[in-house]
């Protein structure tokens, strides 16, 4: 027996291949071949499934904010119910306690009638005429330190400081002899200051010259008539600057 014989009576399978590509084809013959179209359907649907899975959601987490927000409302209409309420109702005013009224003390019983005559005596009904005097004396000794007091107490000075401008006819006038002029005035109430020279043009200076007055008794009006007496030094008084103290 030859070797092809041999092999011609031995049970292979030769022809496997040929065999799993007709189970392939009868597979595909019952299902069909998955064409682009059918992934690109299947990638659809799976989209959609998940789309819709989202939107079920979202209704769900929708239906309970709005049950949060009814909850809510019905919770501030509640309270707006009491306030209004509240407001409507009057306030209770308080009762004032009444002021308890103090108890006499029962008048002691009298045994015989000499004991009641003799306490009517000691009863005085009117007060006594020295016990009045004692006090009008009081008041009036108070009302005599008080007044001696306040006697004592300096009064407020009212004072200004007054700045003064004092000009001269040229400059050939000598400023020392004029500040001497205007210093010269004296009253009671004016203290001098300090004082400048300040230029004013074409080689003329004024005097600038510090005072301090009491109102009461010197005026501006006043130190400007003195000092104007000295005509043949002062062309001029203007008051610059004027400051209560």
């Amino acid at each position: 027996m030859s070797g092809l014989q041999c092999l011609a009576a031995d049970n292979i399978w030769f022809d496997k291949q040929r065999f799993d590509d007709a189970e392939r084809r009868f597979y595909e013959g019952v299902n069909g071949p998955a064409t682009p179209q059918q992934q690109q359907s299947s990638l659809h649907a799976s989209v959609d499934h998940e789309l819709v899975s989202r939107m079920k959601s979202l209704e769900l987490e929708n239906q309970t904010l709005h049950k949060v927000v009814e909850d809510m409302r019905a919770a501030l209409l509640k309270l707006e119910t009491r306030v209004a309420v509240l407001e409507k109702t009057p306030t209770p005013v308080a009762v004032p306690c009444a002021k308890a009224t103090p108890v006499k003390a029962a008048p002691a019983k009298v045994e015989n009638g000499d004991d009641e005559e003799e306490d009517d005596d000691d009863i005085d009904l009117f007060g006594s005429d020295e016990d009045n005097e004692a006090a009008e004396r009081l008041k009036q000794e108070r009302l005599a330190a008080y007044a001696a007091k306040k006697a004592k107490k300096p009064a407020l000075i009212a004072k200004s400081s007054i700045l003064l401008d004092v000009k001269p006819w040229d400059d050939e006038t000598d400023m020392g002899k004029l500040e001497e002029h205007v210093r010269s005035v004296q009253m009671d109430g004016l203290l001098w200051g300090a004082s400048k020279l300040v230029p004013v043009g074409y080689g003329i200076k004024k005097l600038q010259i510090n005072c301090v007055v009491e109102d009461d008794k010197v005026g501006t009006d006043i130190l400007e008539e003195e000092i104007t007496k000295f005509e043949d030094f002062v062309q001029s008084v203007d008051v610059a600057a004027f400051n209560k103290i």
